[in-house]
């Protein structure tokens, strides 16, 4: 009897070890999965099951600080990076030039972002940093001012060139008559925006109407307020009959603005171009600048940011036809505008007496 009550106690004992092995096992083999798991997830870009996906960070690159009209498309960028759940990066040189922006491009190649959007200061110079970007898998595109086609997947055009152009031209005409020396105060002149407007203004030039209009000359303020003032200046004392000044630039216009109004030559030179509603009311209002024209900033930024977003989860890749939503701008396409792709925001407005005062608290 007691042969038989030790052999049971020793058969309980053992089966009670091999059960605890059995569950600790059990549990050490749960958190290595558990562990695994979340190793494999943390290096995707996609969700897996109830997982959050990662967030993708999309940088921009402006053309400079201190530029009103690029801090406002930055705002609007932002918000549509985070709106889709990803994390914007917000990069500005110091000075508006090419070099500048090749050094931030290389930059964020190194810290593996998943997309640049860049505002460029030269169409050509940013090329082969720009194609390193997307030989290594980086999202690119431009806005605003274009890279040329080989170095973007898409471009995000603010309204159509030729009709920016043309339309400040029309405006110079109406101010003066018909008759007179008009000037052009452009941004830095390798500016793929800038430059192109300034082609179709020379275009609009070209009709009859014009005889008696004669575009003396484009300066370069560089987007920089002293320098686009001292530009201006250097306008009216070498052309001291000079009727008119287009400035395709916010930064020029602004600067022009406050140049004429200093030395009294309101209804003398006349002023009108592409300016921020902020910054120019007093000239509106004060009939120095009768008339003026831009889109949305913030809408502009936010368009790339959208479209960003869409390249970066492969909803689009820049080809023509290509349809995404862009957010509350909703449905946009990309088309084919000569080599390159782009994607329109919309055509320029016209801002006046009769509406500066609901927009000037707008941006």
């Amino acid at each position: 009897m007691k042969k038989a009550l030790v052999i049971f106690l020793v058969l309980a004992i053992a089966m009670s070890l091999l059960a605890g092995c059995g569950q600790n096992a059990s549990q050490s083999s749960g958190q290595d999965s558990k562990q695994q798991g979340s190793d494999q997830n943390s290096g995707q870009s996609e969700p897996q099951g109830g997982a959050k996906a990662e967030k993708m960070r999309i940088a921009l690159i402006v053309k400079s600080t201190g530029n009103p009209f690029m801090e406002k498309m930055a705002d609007g960028f932002k918000t549509a990076v985070e709106e889709d759940g990803n994390e914007a990066i917000v990069k500005a040189p110091d000075q508006p030039t090419a070099e500048a922006q090749i050094q931030m491009i290389e930059e964020l190649i190194a810290q593996k972002v998943n997309a640049i959007a860049i505002s460029a200061n030269d169409p050509d110079a940013l090329q082969p940093a720009l194609q390193k970007a997307m030989n290594e898998g980086i999202k690119v595109l431009s806005l605003d001012s274009a890279v040329n086609a080989k170095s973007r997947m898409v471009h995000i055009q603010q309204a159509d060139p030729e009709r920016i152009g043309r339309i400040q031209i029309q405006a110079a005409y109406e101010m003066i008559g018909g008759e007179g020396q008009i000037a052009v105060l452009s941004a830095t002149s390798q500016a793929t925006n800038q430059n192109t407007w300034i082609k179709w203004m020379k275009e609009e030039l070209k009709d009859p109407k014009y005889a008696k209009m004669e575009l003396v000359k484009v300066a370069y303020g560089d987007d920089l307020r002293d320098k686009s003032v001292s530009e201006t200046e250097g306008l009216l004392k070498s052309y001291p009959n000079l009727k008119a000044i287009i400035a395709p630039t916010t930064v020029g216009i602004a600067a022009a603005g406050k140049v004429l109004t200093d030395k009294g030559l309101k209804g003398k030179v006349f002023l009108t171009g592409l300016g921020l509603p902020s910054e120019m009311a007093e000239y509106i209002e004060s009939g120095v600048c009768p008339w003026m024209y831009l889109w949305n900033p913030i809408d502009l930024g936010y368009l790339a940011g959208w479209a960003a977003n869409a390249l970066v989860k492969g909803e689009i890749t820049g080809k023509a036809g290509e349809k995404f939503t862009a957010g509350k701008l909703g449905e946009r396409e990309v088309i084919q505008v000569g080599d390159g792709t782009e994607i329109m925001l919309g055509d320029p407005f016209k801002f006046d007496k009769n509406n500066i005062e609901e927009w000037k608290n707008v941006y």
